[in-house]
């Protein structure tokens, strides 16, 4: 393996000498990935670099991590010429919560390449700046009603960080995610990290649902002890809710795709007294794709009228 140092470099105002005072307890990690239902992921990530205080501390090399042709950069064509480039970056903040704590959030694409060089270049900086627990966030796309409670996976690399969940699936093989491998390896190291994959209706998997980040970033909290400004965020839900309700309201076929899942989760609910719906037979539910299809029909029609008037 090339040297792992060699992946990043310190900004200017950020030597080695001061990693001391730069000790920060938590890292979050938001670094894309396989899947992020609804967005839930980076409107997180979006949301802790506008409502905190915070500044870029260490960068990536991303040309030796990205596959440029795989997902190519955007740039805007001008008339006669080209007037930007949305530079990709990989970047390491500090940022600080409501009462001066300081934590680190690692936001970027997910790398391509050098996985193993990532992972250990990461633990690298886990251990340089004393962090004590890393956390990542995710949607994945479940077969339930966005008007009930939404369901968290917890995962981590010991039992005691995640006392008293649930979990919702047995042994079974996934494709796998920087963040994930990440999580492993640093348990294998000694580390601890934890990872809360939280449940995001399949209808509403390729848009923005910001209920799926307050919920995330109720678990940071929760997990971290940070205080954490969630106020902007609930806001935006709110807005983000209330124009996913009009939208069903203007669709008969959306609006019994929802109800049929609504009385799958009661029953299942009320029927077995259990919390944890998915701990069930889901046999009955719609799939993943008759709802998007669903849904994909109902957006194109609402396009297609937003056009005509």
């Amino acid at each position: 393996m090339q040297d792992p140092t060699e992946l990043f470099q310190f900004e200017s105002d950020t030597s080695p000498s001061m990693l001391q005072e730069l000790q920060a307890s938590v890292l979050i990690v938001a670094l894309g990935g396989f899947i992020d239902a609804g967005n839930t992921q980076r409107l997180m990530a979006d949301h802790l670099l506008e409502a905190h205080e915070s500044r870029v501390i260490a960068s990536f090399d991303v040309d030796q991590l990205l596959d440029y042709r795989g997902r190519r950069p955007v740039m805007v064509f001008d008339r006669d010429h080209w007037s930007s480039y949305d530079d990709p970056s990989l970047l390491l903040h500090r940022v600080v919560d409501k009462e001066g704590v300081p934590f680190l959030l690692l936001v970027g694409p997910e790398p391509d390449y050098q996985w193993a060089r990532m992972v250990e270049a990461t633990t690298q900086l886990v251990r340089a700046f004393g962090v004590g627990l890393t956390v990542s966030i995710h949607g994945i796309p479940m077969a339930v009603p966005h008007t009930r409670p939404l369901g968290v996976t917890a995962h981590g690399t010991n039992p005691r960080l995640i006392s008293g969940n649930d979990p919702a699936f047995g042994t079974v093989q996934v494709p796998a995610s920087f963040s994930s491998l990440l999580e492993l390896r640093l348990g294998e190291a000694g580390h601890d990290a934890i990872g809360f994959a939280v449940h995001v209706p399949h209808y509403l998997g390729q848009t923005e649902f910001g209920d799926a980040a307050v919920v995330g970033l109720e678990r940071v909290r929760a997990a971290t002890g940070l205080d954490l400004d969630i106020s902007a965020l609930v806001a935006t839900a709110g807005l983000n809710r209330a124009e996913i309700t009009r939208q069903m309201e203007e669709s008969d076929e959306i609006t019994a795709v929802v109800h049929a899942l609504e009385q799958q989760y009661d029953t299942f609910l009320e029927g077995r007294q259990q919390r944890n719906l998915l701990a069930t037979d889901l046999s009955d539910l719609p799939t993943a794709d008759e709802i998007g299809a669903e849904f994909e029909a109902f957006l194109k029609d609402v396009t297609e009228d937003d056009d005509q008037s």
